[in-house]
């Protein structure tokens, strides 16, 4: 089967199989930051934006990005040019190991694209279904906070 979708912004038109994820088709695709972390949807380290929401793309169907616009944090920014929200998480130290670092910073992108001034349990709310085992949530809220406060301050691309 043949589907048309945006990864990243770049078109492709692209074979996919019976019951292939979201999550094998984007590696595929070559979104390489879109980790495998549980296969059944709890960790949270697959997140990737369909259609600007997130989910989960180990348990989501290929085919439903059909026609859509998938956003992994490689639209975000790059090594040299990083986005304020991956500045944020640096500055913070919310990254650790970095195994949970994309789907995290997916999940507050689109929090802080909802939300100007979220508090730290409106963070925490909506970081929950990302498992992190490295930092303990308080730096991944912290850094989080800071790039809403540079939202605000309209340091935001």
């Amino acid at each position: 089967m043949k589907i048309q979708l945006e990864l990243n912004g770049d078109p492709h038109y692209v074979d996919i199989e019976p019951g292939e994820s979201l999550l094998s088709l984007v590696r595929r695709l070559g979104a390489w930051s879109v980790r495998s972390g549980c296969d059944v949807g709890d960790c949270g380290s697959c997140t990737v934006l369909l259609n600007g929401r997130p989910v989960r793309s180990c348990i989501t169907f290929a085919a439903k990005a059909q026609g859509g616009s998938v956003t992994t944090v490689e639209a975000l920014g790059t090594p040299q040019a990083l986005h304020p929200l991956q500045e944020a998480f640096l500055e913070a130290g919310a990254v650790q190991c970095g195994y949970c670092t994309p789907g995290m910073v997916l999940v507050a992108y689109d929090l802080l694209t909802r939300v100007d001034d979220p508090s730290a349990d409106h963070v925490l709310r909506a970081i929950a279904g990302n498992l992190c085992r490295c930092t303990g949530y308080r730096k991944i809220v912290e850094a989080v906070r800071l790039a809403a406060r540079r939202k605000a301050e309209g340091r935001w691309r």
